[in-house]
């Protein structure tokens, strides 16, 4: 198992689609790590040298934002909005969606699953 960014990424994945288990890589930062580096498209993980490997884990700590420090670096912004008391802060803090979305129905996926409210029939 070849271990970059502190992930175990899937063997016998090709190495463009095992690097998106990485959290902030994508199928394009995926692509542009692979095309940087000359790997063929259909060149699997198991396949990769020790030095290749060592490659790529180089390219991603030079050039990305990845897993801990993204994850830090998101949740600051959102702490920040929430400090500042920004309607997309409220937004947060309440738990509703952010961005412009309906809540009349739908938006189950940010308010969690639907509460009954007593004495609401007629």
């Amino acid at each position: 198992m070849a271990r970059i960014a502190g992930v175990n990424i899937p063997t016998n994945k090709r190495v463009e689609i095992a690097l998106t288990y990485i959290h902030g890589i994508g199928r394009t930062k995926a692509r542009d790590i692979c095309g940087k580096l000359g790997f063929p498209i259909e060149r699997r993980v198991h396949q990769l040298t020790d030095a290749e490997v060592i490659q790529i884990r180089e390219l991603i700590d030079s050039e990305f934002v990845v897993e801990g420090d993204l994850r830090r670096e998101v949740a600051m912004n959102i702490k920040r909005l929430m400090d500042l008391a920004t309607y997309r802060g409220l937004r947060h803090r309440r738990g509703l969606p952010v961005r412009g979305q309906r809540t009349h129905t739908n938006a189950r996926t940010r308010k969690g699953k639907a509460k009954p409210i007593a004495g609401k029939k007629k």
